[in-house]
């Protein structure tokens, strides 16, 4: 046996793995392009402190003092004024239903209260089911109430100018009142769980009974591909209930997170979510040639639902283009369905926008991934 090192065995050896990656084109790709992708996404969509967050006003007093702190959030950039509320019912289900991040509550004889030195109360209830997405907001509050006002108390209100402030900001953090960080990722972590498992085992175990020959075995059968399709994915579906149920119970026993909503519109939003994930594993399978292919092609797509579906990073904090792609992604809607359902108390009907994003999904994986088995057929 010939120990010693050859130069031209060795140049041989690397020009066969070079050549042997130019034909695998799908790990190529993704040593290239993953890298990449990461980079733009932690560089550009990532932001740990977001700005221009959705927020409503109930306006009970209208004065010259009310309009300046309006006005001096309006221009800090971190609160976007999207309309007004009537009573504090309206405001709750906006906060509830996830259309706007706080609720500005002026009350009543604001400004009489402050001239006369009364120190009123200025209420800001915040959606703190995601207390990243809220808390930097809260914490400038001071400082841009110190600058919306300064210019204004003169005349009849110069009385009330000076430290301290002439009213109370009081901010109101529901949903999570303790800013635990546990209650909001506890919820989400079930999606990113789910999005896992089930890929990356569908994928990889149809893959797999391509390469050891049963799936040509299956398509020389008269089924069809839907028939295919929902014998292959079925299965997976107890899998995803064991998961949940072990989930759902160590959330409860461990961390303490409550469970506030009702069991139905967490089961649709469950259903719909497993199957859209079992789907686009099913479809990895149509175009993955290897058990490689396959764990690569499943990871990329479970990189998305970790970082732009407001999982680790605050989905409001993020430019309008990652957005749209996260608005894309299956773990964006249930996140935020489990989030509601789990934390907010919410119903079906607090859902509905979620669960039709989710269906619509789900329709799109299934019928590309039935035109790919299709393709795979001829």
């Amino acid at each position: 046996m010939n120990l010693r090192f050859s130069l031209s065995r060795f140049v041989a050896v690397l020009w066969k793995e070079f050549i042997q990656m130019r034909r695998d084109r799908v790990t190529f790709g993704m040593m290239i392009g993953l890298p990449i992708i990461q980079l733009m996404l932690f560089g550009f969509a990532i932001n740990a402190d977001p700005r221009h967050l959705p927020t409503l006003v109930e306006v009970n007093d209208d004065g010259p003092l009310t309009r300046a702190l309006l006005a001096g959030m309006d221009t800090s950039g971190y609160f976007d004024f999207i309309g007004q509320v009537r009573g504090p019912d309206a405001g709750e289900e906006a906060l509830r239903r996830g259309e706007a991040n706080f609720v500005v509550v002026i009350p009543a004889d604001f400004e009489r209260d402050v001239v006369r030195g009364l120190r009123p109360n200025l209420l800001i209830a915040a959606d703190a089911s995601d207390p990243s997405a809220v808390s930097g907001a809260a914490a400038a509050m001071s400082g841009i109430v110190n600058g919306a006002i300064a210019q204004t108390l003169t005349g009849p209100l110069s009385p009330a100018a000076g430290a301290p402030l002439p009213f109370e900001v009081i901010v109101h953090r529901q949903y999570n009142p303790e800013g635990k960080t546990s209650t909001n990722i506890v919820p989400g972590l079930l999606a990113i769980i789910l999005s896992m498992t089930m890929v990356m085992i569908t994928a990889v175990a149809i893959v797999k009974e391509r390469e050891r020959g049963t799936m040509e075995m299956l398509i020389s059968t008269p089924v069809t591909p839907l028939e295919v399709m929902l014998g292959k994915i079925l299965p997976y579906v107890f899998v995803g209930y064991v998961q949940t149920a072990v989930f759902l119970v160590a959330a409860f026993a461990v961390f303490q997170v409550p469970f506030t909503g009702t069991f139905s519109a967490f089961f649709f939003g469950f259903n719909l979510f497993v199957l859209g994930n079992l789907a686009l594993g099913f479809l990895i399978s149509t175009v993955a040639k290897n058990q490689m292919q396959a764990m690569q092609l499943s990871f990329f797509t479970i990189l998305p639902s970790i970082l732009l579906s407001g999982f680790m990073f605050p989905f409001a904090g993020m430019p309008g283009w990652a957005q749209a792609i996260g608005t894309g992604v299956p773990a964006t809607h249930f996140i935020r369905l489990i989030r509601k359902v789990m934390l907010k108390g919410a119903g079906t009907f607090d859902v509905t926008a979620e669960l039709t994003a989710l269906g619509v999904i789900v329709l799109v994986i299934t019928v590309i991934a039935m035109l790919r088995y299709r393709q795979t057929l001829d």
